[in-house]
């Protein structure tokens, strides 16, 4: 056998963690050496050893201690702070300091993006909420650079320096970012945002209006969108202004949110605070089309790394676990729950890893920037839709244990929903994909590249029927065409890798020899047995 089955006294499992997320994790190995960050691998490896180690344990207080704003300091001055458990931030130093945020920035060689991607990942497994600033951190990059007059921003926004203080960002070494997109009127349709921008000297302006969602309010400093007198336009707001300042917003409150309880999210009004435009007056949406690119990635790591956590957990307490006289690893019925947990789990990886690299590769490869451009999108649509049904089954793999906040699983289950709706749900996923297969056709064509043909039967059958279906795509069925391409890029990714799973993939996603639960692929034996083997 791949792995040690065994069971205690008191037939519980023993504790899931110190574990080496890196060693434990063939998947993720094979992912990182086949788009092309292998030079990266020691790094990966300490960051996954120290994840599954002591970011593992920090993280529960963290989530149980969640952030409370603060208005106001003892004298009655508006301080508009927000306090953390100190293992929120020791989980972001250790973070930024190994490169969750800004290695690519800072090591722009070919593979970096991947690498970091594999950071990203092993970092939500174990601690979700940071994810967030981390993610926005990395994002904002791109943009930042376009503006000479952000350079400062730019450059400690991509060291490996955590600082918390809230002071202006000339007495920092790092910084982290935030963003304000959304209003209460407009929500996903950020064209209808109402914050207005006043035009002072240069690029500086006063905004003045509200956010609905402010992500990070303890960031140093926000992008957000307003419309300024040439329309919707970007900005970089800073928390601390030069002289020390505070600027002038008012955090209205903090969203009690379903999950993600260790981060704060924030309402915030605007009361002519400045802000630095980025790029030029009405092309806000065009100046945050990179960065939605690289946080819709991280949206598709991170649902991929729940489920990955979800399945590790599960198959541990099954491997430990006796019922009706047998371990539940070694139940049939057992075996098809975790092998198709484990089927769903690679692929979600694999496509996820796979974007990674076309957006490492996307700024001197057309083709790649093209693949990029609508995988991002397919990819964050159907990886986010399947995590919440996937950590339910892993749930019910514990039974009720699952269900007890001592466990991981309730804080996975409260996390999976999100990445299905930050950075557009998915209805905005599908259209954008209509979007881009009307507009940018090389996006179209990059699609059907990458799945090739000859591959498998079911493949070619599958690529035939998105043909026929793209011919006169319809809007009101564009979750279903969205669907069949994300299955025909995970069978054509799984397949191309000779990946062990590729072929039962093919049979239940593709041939539809499979029910709608987990649980219910076509029964073989061996097959189950290799897959579990290399799951963990």
């Amino acid at each position: 056998m791949g792995y040690r089955r065994s069971v205690t006294s008191d037939n519980q499992p023993p504790e899931f963690a110190p574990r080496d997320l890196w060693r434990d994790d063939i998947v993720l190995r094979e992912a990182v050496a086949r788009e092309g960050a292998e030079g990266f691998a020691d790094r990966i490896s300490t960051y996954a050893r120290l994840a599954g180690d002591t970011l593992y344990a920090l993280s529960f207080d963290a989530h149980r201690d969640r952030p409370r704003l603060r208005t106001h300091d003892r004298f009655g001055t508006r301080i508009d702070r927000v306090d953390f458990h100190p293992n929120y931030h020791a989980l972001m130093q250790a973070a930024i300091e190994h490169g969750v945020a800004g290695l690519s920035w800072r090591e722009p060689v070919p593979g970096a993006h991947v690498a970091r991607a594999a950071l990203s990942y092993l970092h939500h497994q174990v601690e979700p909420g940071t994810s967030c600033p981390l993610t926005m951190t990395h994002a904002a990059l791109p943009a930042l650079r376009r503006a000479p007059a952000l350079a400062e921003w730019a450059q400690k926004a991509a060291a490996p320096h955590y600082d918390p203080r809230d002071v202006p960002i000339a007495d920092k070494h790092g910084v982290t970012l935030g963003m304000g997109m959304t209003e209460k009127q407009g929500g996903s349709d950020v064209r209808a945002n109402t914050t207005h921008a006043q035009a002072l000297e240069g690029d500086e302006y006063a905004l003045t209006g509200h956010k609905w969602f402010f992500s990070a309010p303890m960031s140093d400093g926000f992008l957000v969108l307003a419309q300024a007198p040439g329309g919707l336009t970007c900005f970089l707001l800073p928390r601390r202004l030069a002289d020390g300042s505070k600027n002038a917003f008012t955090l209205m409150r903090l969203k009690d949110k379903l999950g993600d309880w260790s981060n704060a999210s924030s309402e915030v009004e605007f009361q002519s605070a400045r802000a630095t435009r980025v790029g030029d007056e009405g092309r806000g949406i065009a100046t945050i089309l990179d960065m939605v690119m690289l946080t819709r990635l991280d949206c598709m790591l991170g649902s991929a790394a729940e489920m990955r956590m979800a399945l590790a957990q599960a198959l541990h307490h099954a491997r430990h676990r006796m019922a009706f006289g047998k371990l539940l690893a070694d139940q049939p019925l057992m075996r098809n729950v975790l092998a198709d947990l484990a089927i769903e789990s690679e692929a979600a990886l694999a496509l996820s890893m796979r974007v990674a690299r076309a957006v490492d590769a996307a700024e001197g490869d057309p083709r790649e920037a093209a693949f990029a451009r609508i995988a991002t999108a397919i990819g964050k649509y159907w990886i986010c839709k399947r995590a919440p049904a996937f950590v339910n089954e892993a749930q019910e793999c514990l039974g009720g244990n699952g269900y007890v906040e001592e466990s991981l699983l309730p804080r996975l289950y409260r996390q999976a929903p999100l990445n299905s709706i930050w950075e557009g749900s998915g209805n905005i996923q599908c259209l954008d994909v209509l979007r881009a297969l009307h507009r940018e056709p090389e996006t179209g064509e990059a699609f059907f590249a990458e799945l090739g043909e000859g591959l498998h039967p079911a493949l070619d059958a599958a690529i035939a029927r998105l043909r026929t279906m793209l011919r006169a795509p319809e809007e009101a069925s564009a979750r279903l065409l969205v669907e069949h391409m994300a299955l025909a890029l995970q069978a054509s990714i799984l397949l191309r890798t000779n990946a062990a799973i590729a072929p039962l993939f093919c049979e239940s996603r593709l041939d539809a020899k499979h029910g709608l639960a987990f649980g219910t692929l076509p029964v073989d034996d061996a097959a189950f047995e290799s897959i579990l083997s290399r799951a963990l």
